[in-house]
């Protein structure tokens, strides 16, 4: 299992490390202002229906299903069953791209009213989520393959894909004295990564022998079994959705800036979500599926365990270093060309009050392998909605006091929320079981997190002395400096507590 997680968290990498790279252009390019402001909401419009009715709903109700079918009733019942599912998924996405289009105008006032005081503004995120919005359209295909191939063990062009659109938004900005702004240009990328990703893993299904071709929906058992679980699935994304939609709509109201700051925050705080949380989650919930659908539960949890385990040992250095030194890590990856200072200041107090959920936010979806997997998707809706209740009153209560660091806060409560009320349901019904080596796992993980923390606090004054000696490139340098001592501090502390207890971090 972890030479998967490994695999999908990889990939997962260098889609973030492309992203990175793509953001560095982007805020170059576009820094904090309104065209960036603008191209932020037409990024975000499709990514958040993705997120209802594609990876998240889609993924928790077809895998399980399909596993399920597979091992029951054999690969031509399954295939069926993915065709039927792919093209009704083809259908609705196709309707809902013709009526979104013509209705953007009041779309984007839903989702940005805020703008509706700036018409330029307005109008350019309009024109811009026109251009984005067809790559739901793909997207949403390239999750329902990504999802088949991951039921058959194969997670590396799933997992590559994002890359794409990393490189095709990288390829357009180069481009974008072509275009009438760089937000026409950015829009256009993302386009055309739609494509290009379906065409990725449309050839690696179709060299396993595994391609969905059209097929008439029929409502026959598992179909029935998949809307049963896509229903309360699609309820619970869109809960989740709800308070990322809060944010927009709430830094819309606020001074220009505030939205593509959460936008740079953001992206580095997905960096260790997408490549250590959903990574584990996307090998976890197939491994359960089938360890229960096999009747071997005890194996189950303890491949949650593990997931568990490791999960939080790759996670603890990143929510260190956000917390510390956010201002540092802001001004040396993004402080070139319109990204200023007061820009990276900014994004940095964002970033930190995101950190403080950083823990909750990469566990959450292997606690949600604990239902998915006995394909109970009601269960985590109303956890997910209640969370969402907790996320945007905390949003409401900060947001005057503390500007979008509030949004950030929200988002960082609510998720704990969510996983801690995830793990107490799943313990209550014996759908986890937390082994007593997990749980010495998470003591040596904390106890080498304290040491990242004080070498952090205790070495930046001197090494940043030893930078200031370079003649350039000197926050990059020190931030160089300081994550290369901090890991080797936070891994050989790991690594000693680890064995002081007897313990191997793949075996919990």
């Amino acid at each position: 299992m972890f030479r998967k997680i490994l695999s999908v968290g990889g990939w997962t990498l260098a889609s973030r490390l492309t992203g990175f790279i793509r953001d560095i252009v982007i805020a170059a390019v576009m820094g904090i202002g309104p065209v960036a402001d603008a191209f932020v909401v037409a990024l975000r419009l499709p990514n958040h229906f993705r997120a209802i009715f594609g990876e998240g709903a889609f993924n928790s109700a077809f895998v399980p299903t399909y596993a399920k079918t597979l091992e029951a009733e054999g690969p031509a019942t399954a295939r069926a069953f993915a065709d039927r599912v792919f093209t009704l998924m083809l259908i609705v996405q196709g309707a809902l791209l013709v009526i979104a289009l013509p209705a953007m105008p009041w779309i984007v006032r839903l989702l940005a009213p805020g703008f509706a005081g700036d018409p330029e503004r307005f109008a350019l995120a309009v024109t811009l989520t026109r251009i984005t919005f067809p790559y739901l359209l793909f997207i949403t295909l390239v999750t329902l393959i990504s999802g088949l191939l991951n039921a058959h063990e194969r997670f590396a062009s799933p997992a590559a894909a994002p890359v794409l659109l990393n490189l095709s938004l990288i390829g357009a900005l180069t481009l974008a004295f072509l275009f009438p702004s760089a937000g026409h240009a950015a829009a256009w990328g993302v386009a055309a990564a739609g494509i290009l990703e379906l065409a990725l893993v449309w050839a690696d299904a179709r060299r396993t022998g595994i391609a969905p071709r059209l097929k008439k929906p029929r409502l026959d058992p598992a179909m029935r079994t998949f809307f049963k679980t896509l229903g309360p699935a699609v309820v619970g994304s869109a809960g989740v959705q709800i308070a990322m939609f809060a944010d927009t709509i709430i830094a819309s109201f606020l001074p220009t800036g505030a939205v593509s700051s959460l936008y740079y925050a953001d992206r580095l705080y997905q960096l260790p979500v997408g490549v250590i949380g959903i990574a584990a989650g996307t090998v976890l919930l197939p491994e359960m599926s089938r360890r229960i659908a096999a009747g071997d539960v005890a194996g189950a949890h303890g491949a949650q365990n593990r997931a568990l385990g490791f999960t939080l040992a790759l996670a603890a250095p990143f929510a260190i270093a956000f917390v510390t030194v956010p201002d540092l890590i802001m001004s040396a990856l993004f402080r070139r060309g319109a990204f200023d200072l007061e820009a990276a200041r900014r994004a940095g107090a964002v970033l930190a009050a995101y950190a403080v959920g950083l823990p909750a936010v990469v566990l959450i979806r292997s606690a949600v392998a604990s239902f998915h997997a006995r394909s109970d998707t009601a269960t985590p809706v109303v956890i997910a909605l209640l969370s969402v209740g907790a996320n945007v009153a905390v949003k409401l209560a900060l947001t005057p006091t503390l500007g979008v660091v509030g949004l950030a806060l929200g988002t960082a409560i609510g998720a704990w929320v969510n996983v801690l009320l995830l793990f107490a349901l799943a313990y209550r019904r014996d759908w986890t079981a937390p082994s007593p080596m997990l749980l010495k796992t998470l003591a040596a993980v904390v106890a080498a997190s304290t040491l990242l923390a004080i070498f952090v606090v205790f070495a930046r004054d001197p090494l940043a002395a030893l930078a200031s000696t370079l003649p350039t490139w000197r926050e990059e340098a020190l931030l160089a400096f300081l994550a290369s001592g901090g890991l080797l501090a936070y891994g050989l502390a790991l690594a000693c507590g680890l064995k002081m207890l007897g313990l191997r971090l793949t075996r919990t």
